[in-house]
């Protein structure tokens, strides 16, 4: 198959995106409705409102500046207006953005109140959007562009066929020189010793190793039963009846190349090649901060179909289970059921993805995006105060 030449936006600090958004980010869930007032009246400005951002502390907060930082940084981003209740807590998240070299505008809603804070963005992202109109595509390497995977709605047929599928991507990025996240801490229970056995290095082993054993405590301390959540009655509708079977079909789309790296939530990778990232399991958590780390691209193996999408990173969907395909269609990027017919072999079905991928990279609309899926959760790790 000939290789497509790739195109992408190349940001002020070098790293490539492959789209050009403008986005409104709240600092804090106070700011959700100035965030979404400034995107009424901009329509092309992607807003971002979550949930979190008062009164939490230590690692917790600490995590979610560096998720809002990271995504205002996230190469497929070109300008941001960051929106907060607070100056200081802004200024943070602005200034860790700015660092990037991209133009960010900030408000802070204390003392001036969700009107005249919508106006004044609204006026600020319209200009930046007229900017980042005139940015322009050049050609890039397939080493410049970061792949994030995960799996979700996993099924007997995951395993089989989406999972393979997307181990053939992960090995011929990392064979061109790119780089790729993985995470999903809890759903390589009972196949974690594989993971480990691959990783560089002792060092790298010792943290990977670490990230799972402390995970595990987590859910032991808390007296709780997992069945039902791993797996998931989705995953058991589908013929998954223990975590060990979807884990050994969670890391078929790891490919065989070695684990460089085992990184601490949202943070960026270092390394290039196959990077372990300590992530729950659940879709919208796991993307926000793989996105957050600078992935631009995900792919998205499912059985049963899952439905996810994020506001800047694209998700390229694809599942081996035809019912999913067949009543799920507008959800679906790419049916690879034929590779458990026989109609093709593995590499023609990794063949048939890294088309849909470059498609994805070079502009085209994944089904998320098309349908307008924009999923973004912070990953909370206790309490507020």
């Amino acid at each position: 198959m000939a290789a497509e030449r790739l195109t992408g936006y190349r940001r002020p600090d070098g790293r490539v995106g492959i789209r050009n958004h403008v986005i409104a980010l709240a600092v804090d869930d106070l700011s959700n409705a100035a965030v979404e007032g400034i995107a009424h009246l901009v329509p092309g400005l992607v807003p971002i409102p979550h949930s979190y951002g008062r009164l939490q502390f230590g690692e917790d907060l600490e995590l979610t500046f560096r998720t809002l930082i990271g995504t205002g940084a996230n190469p497929n981003v070109a300008a941001a207006v960051v929106v907060g209740i607070e100056p200081a807590w802004t200024d943070r998240v602005a200034d860790g953005i700015a660092k990037t070299g991209k133009p960010v505008a900030r408000l802070s809603i204390e003392r001036h109140g969700d009107l005249a804070t919508i106006a004044d963005g609204a006026r600020q992202a319209a200009r930046l959007l007229q900017d980042a109109s005139e940015h322009q595509r050049e050609p890039v390497e397939r080493s410049e562009v970061m792949v994030s995977i995960k799996c979700g709605e996993s099924d007997t047929t995951s395993g089989l066929g989406s999972c393979p599928t997307t181990s053939q991507v992960v090995d011929r990025t990392v064979a061109a020189g790119g780089t790729v996240i993985f995470g999903e801490t809890t759903e390589l229970t009972g196949g974690e010793h594989l993971i480990a056995a691959r990783c560089a290095d002792e060092a790298v082993r010792a943290r990977f190793c670490g990230f799972f054993d402390n995970y595990m405590a987590t859910v032991l301390a808390a007296g709780v039963d997992l069945l039902g959540s791993q797996p998931t009655q989705g995953n058991i509708r589908g013929g998954l009846t223990t975590i060990e079977e979807k884990a050994f079909g969670n890391i078929a789309k790891t490919g065989s190349v070695p684990v460089v790296d085992a990184l601490e939530p949202a943070c960026a990778p270092t390394r290039k090649g196959l990077n372990f990232m300590d992530t729950s399991s659940a879709a919208a958590e796991c993307l926000t901060l793989m996105a957050a780390a600078g992935a631009v691209i995900h792919l998205f193996p499912t059985g049963q179909g899952n439905i996810i999408g994020h506001p800047i990173e694209p998700v390229i969907k694809l599942t081996a289970n035809p019912l999913t395909a067949a009543t799920m269609a507008e959800h679906i990027d790419l049916d690879v059921s034929g590779l458990l017919r026989q109609d093709y072999s593995l590499t023609e079905a990794g063949d048939r993805l890294m088309e849909i991928v470059d498609r994805t990279v070079n502009g085209r609309l994944t089904a998320a995006e098309s349908i307008g899926h924009r999923e973004f959760v912070i990953t909370k790790l206790y309490r507020s105060a």
